[in-house]
């Protein structure tokens, strides 16, 4: 499968797709980035005056790049329109800002995949290598 088919598979649309590419993935973990556009609604209210990410949608950023994009590849041709994997719990520290415009790395590595459970450690960077927010990301499979 490729980087773009697992973009395809995935449950979301714009404006709550949050992932433009993906880097690099195995069956150990992914890489992908996503930069946020400014015109997105959150910002309008988001400290105003001083546009700031939510932290919310940083854990969506990393959910949907280090835990659904990894676990639509792990379950391969598995993967269909009656099932969607779920996030079960997170745990994430935020170091750093990030701001409209701004381009983020997310790199997640894979704890376990089993029992139709995937728990990951998952850092998010910007584009100078500083580490924005970090910590554990776990997801199961559901059936629609």
């Amino acid at each position: 499968m490729s980087n773009q088919e697992i973009i395809s598979k995935l449950p979301y649309s714009k404006p709550f797709l949050f992932v433009d590419e993906i880097i690099a993935i195995d069956e150990n973990g992914v890489e992908g980035t996503y930069t946020f556009d400014p015109n997105l609604d959150f910002y309008k209210g988001h400290f105003k005056d001083f546009a700031v990410t939510p932290g919310v949608i940083l854990i969506e950023v990393m959910a949907q790049i280090g835990l659904v994009c990894l676990g639509i590849y792990l379950l391969n041709n598995s993967f269909n329109s009656t099932c969607s994997i779920a996030l079960t719990s997170s745990e994430i520290d935020f170091l750093k800002p990030v701001f409209p415009n701004e381009k983020v790395i997310v790199i997640s590595k894979k704890i376990y995949f089993r029992f139709g459970k995937l728990k990951c450690k998952v850092i998010m960077k910007n584009e100078k290598g500083e580490e924005v927010c970090n910590g554990m990301i776990s997801g199961m499979i559901i059936s629609k």
